[in-house]
């Protein structure tokens, strides 16, 4: 299955106030595997960034009113995320902002029943808890060193390990693990050169420790 991770960010809170999308990012994953396919624009939103938008996300009006409006990267960006299932953090919130764009230029509009919410999904796990994208990045050990500001593309990448953790999946990678787990629960076949098998059993130290060894080995050099 193709998935797409998809983060916004915009000039404020409110699209009945009038504000728009500043910066829309898309990572393609299949299986939740990235298959390094990104979509990610910069975009002029045709009015004022709120003072307290920029706080957060740091993009000035200054800087913004060179990049493309966003009717000039629409199709690029449907044409990216068709027939494919969103995966979004508090999905109204961008969902509002991509459809007030979509309506705009009399499009279809992003159905929510083909995406689904992280936030309702992190609250149904942790009902008494914040369970905004950092905390849960805190909760689940991922490092943050690098969101200094919000940042669609970061954040992007950022709720593909979330969404790993709220689903209790590891490493869509590790597929390669588990068969190679399969293949360490049965006796090791090592064979020499005169043709002659000798079996090696592995104790069950040796085997937690090769699972151990792969779990981390593989997620350390993902990206």
């Amino acid at each position: 299955m193709s998935e797409i991770f998809l983060d916004t960010e915009t000039t404020g809170l409110s699209v009945k106030d009038g504000d728009r999308i500043i910066e829309i990012a898309c990572i393609e994953t299949v299986d939740l595997i990235p298959t390094k396919k990104v979509f990610h624009k910069l975009l002029n939103p045709q009015k004022s960034v709120s003072q307290e938008a920029f706080k957060v996300h740091g993009f000035s009006d200054e800087f913004l009113k060179n990049q493309q409006k966003f009717e000039e990267v629409a199709d690029e960006f449907l044409k990216f995320i068709e027939g494919k299932k969103l995966i979004i953090h508090n999905a109204p919130f961008d969902i509002g902002f991509l459809n007030n764009e979509l309506r705009r230029m009399k499009k279809t509009i992003v159905d929510m029943k083909r995406v689904e919410d992280t936030l309702s999904l992190a609250r149904s796990k942790f009902p008494s808890s914040s369970n905004s994208l950092d905390n849960l990045c805190k909760r689940f050990s991922i490092d943050l060193s690098k969101r200094t500001k919000h940042n669609a593309l970061l954040d992007c990448e950022l709720l593909r390990e979330v969404y790993i953790n709220l689903v209790e999946q590891r490493e869509p990678s590790l597929k390669f693990a588990e068969a190679s787990n399969k293949l360490s629960e049965n006796p090791i076949t090592k064979v020499n050169v005169g043709g002659e098998k000798n079996i090696i059993n592995i104790s069950k130290e040796e085997h937690r420790m090769h699972n151990e060894f792969l779990k981390n080995e593989l997620k350390k050099n993902f990206y």
